[in-house]
């Protein structure tokens, strides 16, 4: 027990130490990624029920098909994004990210229609695009190699968090300003007021990133190199090794994540409360896996914590699809905090291994790859929950998924020694 706690204080030591080491420009994104991810725990918990409110035609095949232009658009303008963020600048796309997110959210909440939510999910896309392209590119600049991993991780574990906040809320807004309306908690009038109410909360994200400053030399330096087909054709053996695995589990993630409000409420026949509250409490577990990550992958290092932590999370993803509501409900808890807890570990493995000039380059592929997945599946999800429901949808994702993760293994570690990755020189 003594050396446990040794150990624990050592680790937490560190942890502290490495937070201290967080850049101004580092913690002034974190308060809007705080403010933002609030505002997105109660659009993701509700958007969906919003829309299969108004009824028909407003049904989940829709709705597959307006997650699928919200992926569509941001895999369209990754690589533009890329080059607009480059002559942009980080902050100025952070900004921008911002604004949009509100926007799009009032769009729906006082247009219902068919057109309006094309066109607010067409702004989510590019939203994305931006978000994608600029921050780890951003994280990269503002820390030092001691911290980074720290930073990349405990932004994620902080936006969890945030949405922990949001969805608890989400699960609760339209039944209280539902009271304050006369009308049902499920309407649409209680749901559109609801995100209306959180756009607000969303216009104030921007707010911390106009006291970013510059960081000196590097945005010339980025203007210039910008050239993504011709990475791409200089590097097709490391870029094919880093993008194949997060492409397979992007057609995977696609084809359930965006439903899972619909599948608890369809399958397992529980209310906005309980789902918001079960939400809630799966964004605190990841955003705890996203927080404790960065000394696990220290330890094991950081390919081997992904495939571990990727790997474990696959008879979780079994029991959430297969098992009743208790079991299912624990296993989505413990699915998130271990899938999701890696994202940020191989983020900074992906920045880490291309030179400086790349970063916003390969940020652009990465982003395409996620969105490539995702446009394609949520349709496809749409259309099998409508004729077959949801089993056919998660036995698909679990196939994804297992095809998905030993490949990281293939691809970094069984030929490590005979075919290392080329590591430039660290910077920032």
């Amino acid at each position: 027990m003594k050396r446990f706690l040794r150990a624990l204080k050592s680790v937490l030591s560190t942890y502290l130490e490495r937070l201290r080491l967080f850049s101004p420009n580092a913690r002034l994104y974190l308060l809007t990624v705080l403010v933002t991810g609030i505002a997105m725990g109660v659009y993701r918990l509700l958007f969906n029920f919003y829309v299969l409110s108004l009824g028909d035609p407003f049904d989940e095949a829709l709705l597959g098909q307006l997650i699928t232009t919200n992926q569509a658009t941001a895999l369209i303008l990754a690589l533009p994004m890329g080059y607009a963020v480059d002559r942009w600048g980080r902050k100025n796309a952070l900004i921008t990210r911002s604004v949009l997110l509100a926007v799009s959210v009032a769009l729906v909440s006082l247009w219902p229609s068919i057109g309006i939510f094309y066109l607010a999910n067409i702004l989510f896309g590019l939203m994305q695009s931006l978000a994608a392209v600029a921050m780890a590119p951003f994280l990269m600049e503002n820390s030092g190699e001691a911290e980074r991993t720290y930073l990349f991780s405990f932004s994620s574990g902080l936006q969890m968090g945030s949405v922990f906040i949001g969805n608890w809320l989400g699960g609760y807004l339209p039944t209280w300003i539902g009271k304050l309306q006369l009308v049902e908690a499920t309407s649409s009038a209680a749901y559109g007021s609801s995100l209306l109410s959180i756009s607000l909360i969303a216009a104030i994200g921007f707010i911390p990133l106009i006291f970013i400053r510059p960081v000196g030399g590097v945005r010339e330096s980025r203007r210039r190199d910008f050239a993504p087909f011709q990475y791409a054709s200089k590097n097709p053996k490391l870029l094919t090794k880093l993008l194949l695995p997060s492409l397979i589990i992007s057609f995977g993630a696609g084809l359930f994540m965006p439903f899972m409000n619909v599948f608890y409420r369809v399958v397992h026949h529980q209310s906005d409360q309980m789902i918001g509250t079960l939400f809630a409490w799966g964004s605190l577990a990841m955003g705890i896996g996203l927080i404790i990550a960065p000394p696990i992958a220290d330890r094991l290092g950081k390919i081997q914590f992904v495939v571990l932590t990727q790997g474990l999370s696959i008879p979780f993803m079994i029991l959430l699809g297969f098992a009743p509501f208790g079991a299912s409900a624990l296993a989505y808890y413990v699915r998130m905090a271990l899938m999701n807890m890696s994202n940020p570990i191989y983020q900074t493995f992906v920045m880490e291994r291309v030179e400086m000039s790349a970063r916003a380059t390969v940020a652009s592929l990465v982003s395409m790859v996620w969105s490539f997945g995702r446009s394609f599946s949520p349709s496809i999800s749409g259309w099998l929950q409508v004729e077959y429901g949801f089993a056919p949808v998660f036995g698909g994702a679990i196939l994804l998924y297992a095809i998905a993760i030993p490949l990281y293994w293939v691809f970094f570690l069984r030929k490590k020694k005979a075919d290392p990755l080329p590591v430039p020189a660290p910077s920032g």
